[in-house]
C-alpha cells in the first residue's frame, strides 16, 4: 500500500510549473507598456499646451534678426513711436494755447474796469475805504494770472508797448522818452494785450 500512497502525492505549492516560469503580477505593467503610457501622457500635455497657446492672443513671433521683415517691423515701430511723441507734444501745446487764450479773454474783458479804477484813483476816490480794498484785491488777483501793467515813466519809447498820442521836443532828453502815461497798457506774461497811450519827449532838432 505504500506504493499507492507514493503515486497519490500532490505537488508542493512552492514548486515551479513544468516550464520553469513564474507568472507575472497582473498589476505590474511591462516595460513596453510603461513607455507607451508615458508617451501618451506627454502627447496629451503637448496637445493641451498648443491648444492654450492657440486660444490665447499671442502676438506672432518676430522674424529672425537681420532679416528684411525684422528691419521693416523695426522701422514701423520707430515711425509709430515718433508719431505718438509728436502727437503728445501737439496736444500739450494746443492745451497750453487754449488755456492762455481763455485767460487773455478774461483779462481783456476786465480792462474797462481797471481803467475805471485808475480814473477813480487819480481823482482821489480810492484813497481809502472799502472800495480801495476791493480794487487792490482785484488787481492783485489778476497778477496771479500773469497780468502786468505798462505804466513806467522815464523809459525809452518802445513802439511795441507804447502808443504815442502826443510828441513834444525837450532839451532834457537824448532819446525819445516817455514822460507821461495817459492810459496804462497791459500785458500777459510776454504778450502785449494793450499798448500804453503816452506822451513822448523827443530831443530838440
Amino acid at each position: 500500500m505504500a506504493e499507492g500512497n507514493g503515486n497519490n502525492e500532490k505537488p508542493n505549492g512552492d514548486e515551479q510549473d513544468p516550464a520553469g516560469q513564474v507568472p507575472a503580477d497582473s498589476e505590474t505593467a511591462a516595460p513596453g507598456e510603461t513607455s507607451a503610457a508615458d508617451s501618451g501622457a506627454e502627447g496629451d500635455a503637448l496637445a493641451q499646451a498648443e491648444q492654450i497657446l492657440n486660444s490665447a492672443d499671442v502676438p506672432p513671433q518676430p522674424s529672425a534678426a537681420g532679416s528684411p521683415e525684422a528691419a521693416e517691423l523695426r522701422n514701423d515701430l520707430l515711425r509709430l513711436q515718433a508719431e505718438y511723441v509728436n502727437y503728445r507734444k501737439r496736444v500739450e501745446r494746443d492745451r497750453d494755447v487754449a488755456r492762455e487764450m481763455a485767460v487773455i479773454g478774461v483779462l481783456n474783458s476786465l480792462m474797462p474796469v481797471l481803467d475805471d479804477i485808475d480814473a477813480a484813483r487819480q481823482h482821489g476816490d480810492l484813497a481809502e475805504g472799502p472800495f480801495a480794498s476791493i480794487a487792490n484785491k482785484l488787481e492783485n488777483s489778476l497778477k496771479t494770472y500773469g497780468l502786468g501793467r505798462i505804466d513806467e515813466v522815464g523809459v525809452e519809447f518802445d513802439p511795441n508797448i507804447h502808443e504815442a498820442l502826443i510828441q513834444q521836443q525837450s532839451p532834457d532828453v537824448q532819446l525819445d522818452t516817455v514822460t507821461q502815461i495817459l492810459r496804462a497798457g497791459y500785458k500777459s506774461n510776454d504778450r502785449v494785450l494793450r499798448a500804453a497811450q503816452v506822451i513822448v519827449s523827443v530831443p530838440e532838432q
